[in-house]
């Protein structure tokens, strides 16, 4: 399995291009991995995990042909989540070649946005297919089996995390959430994890339980807790990402940080293989 890390900030992005704060004002000035578009992953070319406003550009940046793409999981409506729009560039005569339709998964709000652009009639729907998503229900997608789990984030949303099975391979892609809900660790526990990519928004806090999005020490406490639940795959990679520059912290900051836990801190552009 090819995990490509397509975006790995939070938000308003790292630098914040409205920000004259330390942390952006540094990370402009260094570059290279400091500079950190919206958070999605691409997996094997063929599914992706959110859809941002930076999609188009980082598909660019990339070298990526997001027309390959078949499944798309949505884990809630937060603009930096899902860009609904920017999709209608998938239609005809605005691209050609596209011979499958693009499935989206998600919750009944990220259906009805996707609405708005009328994706569901595009080309009499043979373009896009809308399916909605229940958390702890398991769902045969394209190119994967998928799971969405309960996230901590926003209240007022049934914002999911992910747990997606491939080629042999399961990984859990969490992003937005805080300290999991009892429910998911309840489901979790029967699982075995072989890559575990973590929302670490808000930096050092010295919160292990932080809600709503994790810390440094929410995600240590999360790969704890998995070694004590034993759902860990031997050579089981941890990876943080969903950066805020609001943490403070740069690129190798967090190298620091983390090296001492061997959790991986990802970068916009990152390739990792299982």
């Amino acid at each position: 399995m090819k995990i490509h890390f397509l975006g790995t900030a939070a938000a308003e992005g790292f630098p914040n291009v409205f920000c004259s704060c330390d942390a952006c004002k540094k990370a402009l000035q260094l570059g290279g991995k400091n500079i950190r578009s919206r958070s999605s992953v691409l997996i094997d070319e063929v599914l992706k995990v959110d859809y941002t406003a930076d999609s188009h550009m980082q598909a660019l940046k990339e070298g990526v042909h997001l027309g390959k793409v078949e499944d798309l999981l949505i884990t809630h409506t937060h603009s930096d989540h899902l860009y609904a729009g920017d999709l209608t560039s998938r239609m005809k005569g605005f691209s050609h070649g596209v011979d499958h339709p693009l499935t989206i998964y998600g919750n009944a709000l990220a259906l009805y946005l996707c609405k708005q652009y009328d994706l569901h009639t595009i080309d009499n729907g043979e373009q896009f297919k809308l399916k909605l998503v229940e958390a702890f229900k398991t769902y045969e997608t394209r190119t994967a089996k998928i799971t969405p789990l309960k996230a901590d984030h926003d209240p007022d949303e049934n914002c999911f995390i992910y747990f997606i099975e491939r080629n042999g391979k399961n990984i859990l892609y969490g992003n937005d959430t805080g300290w999991f809900p009892d429910d998911t660790w309840e489901w979790l526990k029967d699982q075995k994890i072989d890559a575990a990519i973590l929302d670490c928004t808000v930096g050092e806090t010295g919160n292990r339980y932080s809600p709503n999005h994790m810390s440094v020490e929410t995600v240590k406490e999360v790969q704890k807790e998995f070694v004590r639940l034993g759902v860990l795959n031997k050579g089981a990679r941890m990876i943080a990402t969903h950066f805020s520059h609001n943490c403070g912290l740069l690129h190798e900051d967090l190298v620091q940080i983390f090296d001492s836990s061997q959790i991986e801190v990802a970068f916009d552009g990152m390739i990792l293989e299982l």
